[in-house]
């Protein structure tokens, strides 16, 4: 008769082969036919570059938010503060965090990883010029404000429709109304799961709005496949919004006649992150990485990823990630029209991850889910 012991390093052997089953699928996946599904016009210019990084060990500068005076960026950072990049005295300040509990919060990036549901994740943020208020897309605590003078976000929004915010990701403001459209990215798992959305396929994301005088949410979409960034037209008239499951970009029609239709607008070359609209009318989207052939083969049989999910106990995200940095993959930053046409697009080894292009005053300020620095070009 076999012992516990023998049934236990049975069991431990299998787990080590589902493991390392699940390693050579996923590098597999990321060099096997390595070139992207969707020819693009690729304009590379020598732009003058600058290298911000971070302070105190924090990475992954999601987005940027400029305040009505043109101060900043700000950006949240995988600790849970909100920083302040003070362009006079060349270094950063802490402005906001998303979450009263800071014991443990600074670290590297797995630590921050680990805590981040309890620090909280700041995603996407936005001023509304108004006020001075910032709203925060907190991946964990949900949609938050904060005032000019910074300190400790106020939660506004944590639940819509009895369905729980379980990945808050991006937003933009109405500046005349105040209203704020926002993504939920997943109502099953979480950011630091996020890799799993994209292999599961997994269509529980929502597009909604919050009315700060009524303090109302409206569903505008869901049974979304991970629906990232958002972004309101110059005559506020539609949403752009990003699906990074698929890689495609929509638009959402706000006015009549043509209110509450949806428009697929184009097929992204890579994994869409943030949107971000110009003084010009014109959108940059952040496309995190590019998109193979065989990622194809994945994500259109679901259930490869969900017996991957399942089955397997690993963390999927962290293991593209190590993938990812020995394979090598780049990301770029794509500029459509007022109309949602590609226009431009910016490949450069030194974008990795990325997660956002924000132009303001003749810059472009890059940020990255997975970097310690910001990447600062002139236009």
């Amino acid at each position: 008769m076999a012992t516990p012991l023998v049934y236990q390093a049975k069991a431990m052997s299998i787990k080590l082969i589902l493991i390392a089953i699940a390693i050579a699928f996923f590098a597999i996946i990321l060099v096997a036919f390595n070139h992207n599904t969707h020819s693009q016009p690729i304009k590379n210019e020598s732009h003058e570059s600058v290298i911000i990084p971070l302070p105190g060990g924090a990475v992954g500068p999601e987005s940027f938010a400029f305040d009505g005076s043109g101060g900043g960026p700000y950006t949240g950072v995988s600790d849970g503060r909100i920083i302040r990049w003070r362009e006079n005295e060349n270094r950063w300040v802490d402005f906001a965090v998303t979450s009263p509990e800071r014991n443990g919060c600074e670290g590297g990036h797995d630590n921050n990883i680990q805590m981040e549901h309890i620090c909280g994740r700041p995603l996407g943020l936005r001023f509304n010029e108004k006020t001075g208020q910032l709203y925060i897309a907190d991946a964990y605590m949900g949609l938050l404000v904060v005032g000019p003078n910074g300190g400790l976000a106020t939660p506004v929004l944590k639940e819509a429709d009895g369905v729980g915010l379980r990945f808050t990701n991006s937003l933009d403001i109405d500046q005349r109304s105040g209203v704020v459209y926002f993504t939920d990215s997943s109502s099953r798992y979480t950011r630091r799961n996020y890799i799993s959305v994209i292999i599961t396929s997994d269509n529980t994301g929502r597009l909604m709005k919050f009315d700060p005088s009524t303090n109302k949410t409206t569903l505008l979409l869901d049974n979304l496949k991970f629906p990232n960034g958002v972004s309101l037209s110059q005559n506020r008239d539609f949403l752009l919004f990003a699906e990074t499951t698929t890689c495609r970009l929509y638009k959402y029609w706000l006015k009549k006649p043509k209110s509450e239709n949806l428009e697929l607008i184009t097929q992204l070359p890579g994994f869409p992150d943030n949107i971000k609209r110009n003084k010009n009318g014109e959108f940059w989207v952040g496309i995190n990485s590019k998109r193979k052939k065989s990622t194809e083969l994945l994500i259109s049989n679901p259930w490869i990823g969900n017996a991957l999910v399942r089955y397997i106990p690993i963390d999927f995200t962290k293991l593209y990630y190590r993938l990812v940095d020995l394979i090598g993959s780049n990301g770029m930053g794509i500029r459509l029209s007022v109309d949602g046409n590609v226009v431009e697009v910016l490949d450069s080894k030194r974008w990795k991850f990325v997660s956002e292009v924000e132009e303001n005053n003749g810059s472009l300020w890059i940020g990255s889910v997975t970097r310690d620095f910001v990447i600062k070009e002139k236009v």
